[in-house]
């Protein structure tokens, strides 16, 4: 049991609430758009709950693979930062080569979940680990980082929409632009800590490039258009009051969380980063549902 809840701890299980949700809203777009094609429920319950479960795996898997991934290309960097110093390689919990075999596995159950639930997801399923592995290495040559990881989390909303229908379709895609700008902006904000050490280490960031004042403007100018881009979802998918709440409430939570920091104050970044985009995911996640749920 300590090996298990060491690797959780590794892949920090718990953010997996930051995707989950929005991933989640893809697949019942996906639902919808079955509705409307044939103007009644056409799939059984044994196929809607399989693939449920199915979308369910490829998000644990991919996003586990990424983050034992990230853990095993930084652990020089982590080892020399203060504030990553505790992590499992450094800290000698986990040793690299069992990382290293615990992403390859992780990256094999991704793409066998993904050959479960249909063709295109298959063919799609490289392209995916190459989008989530490949972000590990670009903060060491440029500072579009944080958006590359944000292209990483968007994959979940269309890949779970295609799961579930096949085909691609511009709501799908909108909300995972939404998701691309979201995570980059909350990502500017956490890589505030890491400024000074990522100058020193020669890494890329928004702060590097920027500095923090002009970081910040950035992440708020990216939510700005997140919150255009729901908005503009919403109005395509002819959303009801539910997913008006919803959005809403998801915006107010993003503009919260630049009122909790700072250039100059980092105090309160965590609760920035991780509780407010954790709660403002699950809202937006469950009254977009609920809204789906009920047409």
């Amino acid at each position: 049991m300590s090996l298990v809840k060491n690797y959780l701890s590794l892949i920090k299980f718990s953010h997996t609430v930051f995707a989950l949700p929005f991933a989640l809203t893809g697949f019942f777009l996906g639902v919808h758009h079955l509705k409307d094609a044939s103007g009644h429920v056409e799939i059984t319950f044994d196929f809607y709950a399989f693939s449920f479960i199915l979308v369910l795996l490829c998000m644990v898997f991919a996003r586990s693979a990424a983050m034992a991934f990230n853990r095993y290309l930084d652990r020089h960097f982590d080892a020399k930062n203060p504030r990553t110093v505790i992590r499992e390689i450094p800290a000698g919990i986990l040793s690299a080569n069992q990382v290293l075999w615990f992403t390859i596995i992780m990256s094999a159950l991704f793409m066998f979940s993904a050959w479960m639930i249909n063709t295109i997801s298959f063919l799609l399923s490289p392209v995916a680990l190459l989008v989530i592995l490949g972000y590990s290495y670009t903060k060491r040559f440029t500072a579009l980082c944080h958006l590359v990881l944000g292209l990483a989390l968007s994959l979940a909303p269309t890949g779970a929409y295609l799961a579930m229908t096949g085909v691609f379709d511009f709501a799908p895609i909108l909300l995972s632009l939404a998701v691309l700008f979201w995570v980059a902006g909350f990502d500017i904000i956490y890589a505030l800590q890491d400024e000074s050490f990522d100058k020193e280490q020669g890494l890329r960031s928004i702060p590097v490039k920027l500095g923090g004042k002009d970081a910040l403007r950035l992440s708020r100018i990216f939510h700005l258009i997140t919150s255009t881009l729901i908005i503009s979802l919403g109005w395509i998918m002819e959303g009801g009051i539910y997913f008006m709440v919803g959005t809403i409430l998801f915006i107010c939570l993003l503009i919260y969380q630049h009122t909790l920091v700072r250039h100059d104050d980092l105090r309160k970044v965590n609760l920035a980063f991780f509780t407010t985009n954790g709660i403002a995911s699950i809202v937006f996640g469950v009254f977009a549902i609920i809204d789906l749920l009920l047409r």
